[in-house]
């Protein structure tokens, strides 16, 4: 389907930002709450009448200002609902589908300070709901009880298993007057985001285009001289102008030379402010977000867009794995055994280039990839990065070096969407324990290994939906040494950098 033209569906209400970006149905969030409800319905312990409540995300200030904070929606609620307004309620008759929303009755003073306050009919029609009703004009208990009768209330509390957090259940005056069930809506609306629609993959697929185009545009004008954070800067300039994204999925990792080891640079106190210098090995990690749907992708190359045998041999070490899992997915495989996959490959790669020697196996047995590629392989990825879903009840983390971080342990399934992230990385203090660790420094050549002290690190992240017989490779960038050689060689020669840090 074309990114400029609506996805076909039976509402005529859509998400678009003009221009080429992308025009997304209401249709998409009412399928999303009939997937719910039947799911719902197959569940035992789901008594009739029975009604779904969901809180949106609220309006937050910086500390004790009144500056606001740039607001996001809740995932849970945006997956059923699609309301990019704060401060919402949202319920769903189990039993027939129908939808209510509730949004807040604004005081005559916003139409002053902040613009237009439209009536219940506008939010009725952009959302392709039910019903909408104001929270203040009556309690959402009477509000519920004329819609749906409901005998109970199903609230969504769980814990995410990558934060450890537990999500908000709605609460609301009036609650305690109404059988309440928190335990079963969770797991289940879990399951349903689990699983993509056509029309989510269809918002994955423009997430990942746009956001490897900025990829490729920030490859063409990285320049040594310049600092990590104008590449930064240019990537979500390329993803908020050509694609509307307002967002990034998360906080964009821009490392280079050492910096590159750093698996999670970029936070406060790395905020991507080296200067990148002539050879540099960059690993850039950056992912555009529309309508709350999310993209993560890594591009490593040099700065100067020509491998040294040391970088080219490195890279090519992690394509290759990179290469090999995509190759083994399909529906059943297990996702640890695809992270065991990447290591072997790794370990395999590195005997080649000399930094270790022995039998694979046995490295293997004493969990030496995970001195080179500590994290896990790859992630669930929807509304959220690190979306939901990856360890559901009788699915336990594996409490071995490199799984224990694996976020998912669950066999692959059609319509999963995941990141496939391999990289070899040279962190000094996982370097040094190794060697202090007589099981796995008898594998190390230390004088080849002294030469990639301060190499940095090589990762390479594709998104990926999961097909009947494989995979559909959402994120298109330039991967082999070639391609990047050459890419980089044809901008240099028609591009100029943007911003130039360089002193004449």
């Amino acid at each position: 389907l074309s990114d400029s033209h609506p996805i076909p569906c039976p509402f005529r209400p859509v998400y678009w930002l003009g221009n080429d970006t992308l025009r997304v149905s209401a249709a998409l969030f009412a399928e999303n709450r009939q997937r719910l409800c039947k799911g719902l319905r197959a569940k035992d312990g789901v008594v009739p009448k029975s009604v779904v409540v969901l809180q949106g995300g609220e309006q937050k200030q910086r500390y004790c200002t009144d500056t606001d904070l740039l607001f996001r929606q809740e995932s849970f609620f945006h997956w059923a609902f699609g309301v990019t307004e704060p401060d919402c309620y949202g319920a769903i008759d189990v039993d027939s589908g129908k939808s209510i929303l509730f949004v807040p009755k604004l005081p005559e003073s916003y139409a002053t300070w902040m613009g237009e306050i439209f009536p219940k009919e506008h939010f009725k029609e952009k959302y392709a709901v039910d019903e909408v009703q104001y929270t203040c004009d009556v309690s959402l208990p009477v509000v519920l009880l004329a819609f749906t009768a409901c005998v109970c209330m199903s609230m969504c509390r769980g814990q995410n298993t990558d934060s450890g957090s537990i999500c908000r259940e709605a609460s609301f005056e009036g609650i305690s007057g109404f059988q309440v069930n928190n335990s079963l809506l969770h797991p289940i609306i879990v399951e349903c985001r689990l699983i993509k629609t056509d029309m989510e993959l269809e918002v994955l697929r423009y997430t990942n285009r746009i956001s490897s185009e900025a990829h490729k545009m920030v490859m063409k004008h990285v320049k040594h001289g310049q600092k990590e954070y104008e590449m930064e800067s240019l990537f979500q300039h390329y993803c908020y102008t050509k694609g509307g994204m307002r967002h990034t999925s998360y906080t964009c990792i821009c490392g280079t030379g050492n910096n590159s080891s750093v698996l999670h640079y970029g936070h406060a106190g790395a905020p991507n402010d080296k200067t990148i210098m002539d050879g540099d090995m960059c690993l850039f990690d950056m992912g555009g977000e529309y309508y709350c749907y999310s993209s993560d992708i890594t591009c490593s190359f040099p700065a100067n867009g020509k491998f040294t045998p040391d970088q080219r041999a490195i890279y090519e070490a992690v394509l290759k794995s990179s290469r090999a899992v995509m190759a083994a997915i399909r529906p059943g495989v297990k996702w640890t055994d695809m992270h065991r996959l990447a290591d072997r490959v790794h370990l395999e790669e590195l005997v080649k280039i000399g930094i270790l020697s022995g039998s694979v196996e046995d490295m293997m047995k004493v969990h030496l990839g995970s001195v080179f590629m500590p994290h896990g392989l790859g992630h669930l990825l929807g509304i959220d990065v690190h979306d939901v879903g990856g360890y559901p009840e009788g699915v336990e983390r594996i409490n071995e070096p490199g799984l224990r971080s694996l976020r998912m342990g669950r066999l692959v399934q059609e319509r999963m969407v995941l990141t496939v992230e391999p990289g070899i990385y040279f962190i000094n203090h996982l370097l040094d324990q190794a060697l202090a660790n007589p099981v796995q420094s008898c594998f190390i050549n230390n004088q080849v290994l002294a030469r990639f002290r301060g190499f940095g690190g090589v990762r390479i992240e594709d998104d990926i939906a999961v097909t009947a017989n494989g995979i559909e490779l959402l994120t298109c960038v330039p991967r082999t040494v070639e391609e990047i050689e050459a890419f980089m060689a044809d901008s240099a020669k028609t591009f100029s950098p943007v911003v130039s840090s360089e002193k004449p």
